[in-house]
């Protein structure tokens, strides 16, 4: 049987990730990933379907060198997000927290970056094997912890330790981790992507020059029903767009005042479907002066999965801890450190796919637990509150959280967005700021984390 030192299910940025890093450190690492077609790529690769985005201060969590990035991965600056609710609109020309990066941020491709990513990780000496699925992983643990890894093609490969980083799917995560779990904290229920992801749908579309904003992002919030929820636009490459929304799986209408989202009809008797949302933003948002069909067209050729669309899963999900007793690593999406507000996760990953490999590589597995809390923990642990604060928003709450903001942003011309000084705005403001503290506070100490190491049992 083949042996390995380290085993890496996927091939995304957490994957890649970590399989550099251990092969940096000495380990015969091994990435497998199943590989999926995309029009926009030129080989198998991962499934690399997001509205790709980074931020400043995300760059030195991701240890991004942006200036080693090949032709093509990097697409546009970024001077500004805008925030668009029914009735106020905030722009957002800074994050407030210290970078190393100059600007606001960039867009991306990213199929190209885990293209790269890839490449930087064979380059190091890992071994990427597209192309071949894991079907299922046994793990001995009588003495020092092995695998035994069975791949699609019948064939077995043995290895010391696993890192699992399948994404928000978590094909192969939730059993591993199942073993090791009572019943009643179940992987496959906790982490179940049927019930705790969201989806996403977009398309590429070309979109006339003299709207076109190629240095801004653009979100739509109290559009559209569901928890966090919203639209958006990113500017591509040349004159175009990923035009694109995030939802909630499973919803029901009648759940909802539909005379109160603009994405809304009073005739729905479903919620609509990604594509028909999108056509009603486009008309909400342009269509007084443009034909949305004939000068938004969709660009079929060279972009995206399928004809210029693309349908993907995001892990919303709270992060959760290895066990790393047993020689296992759970990084990246699979991990769920997007958090429910599904800010983008591509930094994350990238950082705790690297970590996971070091440890691999160096015997250290079991530091890997606290060494992700301390290297990205305050980052999850503001998104996670963020997300927990806004999770019943309807549109009024959204028109008063910009219009407080934009204040907010008004008063303050550096430092942290979010404090006590700079929400003394307004009621609303002092309200936001407090319901924040008290949040964060609830998942302060690593409370952010909804599986914990101490709840594996080996």
């Amino acid at each position: 049987m083949e042996r390995v030192d380290v085993a890496v299910v996927g091939g995304g940025p957490a994957g890649s990730s970590a399989a550099r890093t251990a092969a940096e450190h000495g380990a015969d690492a091994v990435v497998f990933e199943k590989g999926v077609p995309r029009a926009d790529r030129p080989e198998l690769g991962p499934d690399s379907t997001d509205a790709a985005g980074f931020l400043d201060y995300w760059v030195d969590i991701a240890e991004l060198d942006v200036e080693a990035m090949p032709e093509g991965v990097y697409q546009h600056r970024l001077d500004k997000a805008e925030f668009i609710g029914p009735s106020e609109t905030v722009e957002v020309t800074r994050t407030g927290i210290e970078s190393s990066y100059d600007e606001f941020g960039f867009t991306f491709h990213r199929a190209r970056l885990d293209d790269w990513l890839r490449s930087r990780a064979e380059d190091a000496g890992a071994e990427y094997r597209v192309g071949t699925s894991v079907r299922n992983v046994e793990t001995d643990l009588s003495g020092e912890p092995s695998h035994t890894l069975t791949l699609a093609d019948g064939s077995e490969v043995e290895a010391e330790y696993v890192i699992l980083a399948d994404g928000p799917q978590r094909q192969v995560t939730m059993p591993v981790l199942d073993q090791y779990l009572p019943e009643d904290r179940a992987a496959s229920e906790v982490l179940s992507p049927r019930t705790v992801n969201h989806i996403a749908y977009q398309e590429y579309r070309e979109i006339p020059e003299e709207v076109f904003e190629k240095h801004n992002i653009k979100f739509w919030w109290g559009w559209m029903p569901g928890e966090t929820a919203y639209p958006w636009i990113f500017p591509n490459r040349d004159n175009v767009g990923r035009v694109g929304l995030t939802m909630p799986i499973g919803m029901d209408i009648d759940d909802f005042d539909k005379s109160a989202y603009r994405l809304l009809r009073e005739d729905d008797d479903q919620i609509p479907s990604g594509k028909e949302y999108i056509r009603r933003l486009l008309e909400e948002v342009y269509g007084d002066e443009y034909d949305i069909e004939e000068d938004f067209p969709v660009i079929e050729e060279g972009y995206g999965k399928s004809k210029g669309t693309e349908t993907y899963s995001i892990s919303s999900t709270r992060p959760i801890d290895s066990p790393t007793e047993a020689n296992i690593a759970v990084a990246g999406g699979a991990m769920g450190t997007t958090s429910a507000f599904h800010e983008g996760g591509d930094h994350v990953a990238m950082r705790t796919g690297a970590l996971a490999g070091e440890y691999a590589a160096e015997g250290m597995l079991h530091e890997y637990n606290e060494a992700w809390k301390e290297a990205i923990g305050d980052e999850l642990l503001r998104n996670v509150a963020i997300a927990d604060v806004v999770k019943d928003y309807g549109p009024d709450d959204w028109d008063k959280t910009f219009d407080v903001t934009r204040r907010i942003l008004e008063k303050s011309t550096g430092g942290s967005l979010i404090s006590r000084k700079t929400a003394s705005v307004g009621v609303h403001g002092l309200k936001l700021y407090r319901s924040y503290r008290k949040t964060k506070k609830k998942f302060a100490n690593g409370g952010y984390v909804q599986l914990r190491q101490d709840e594996y049992q080996y």
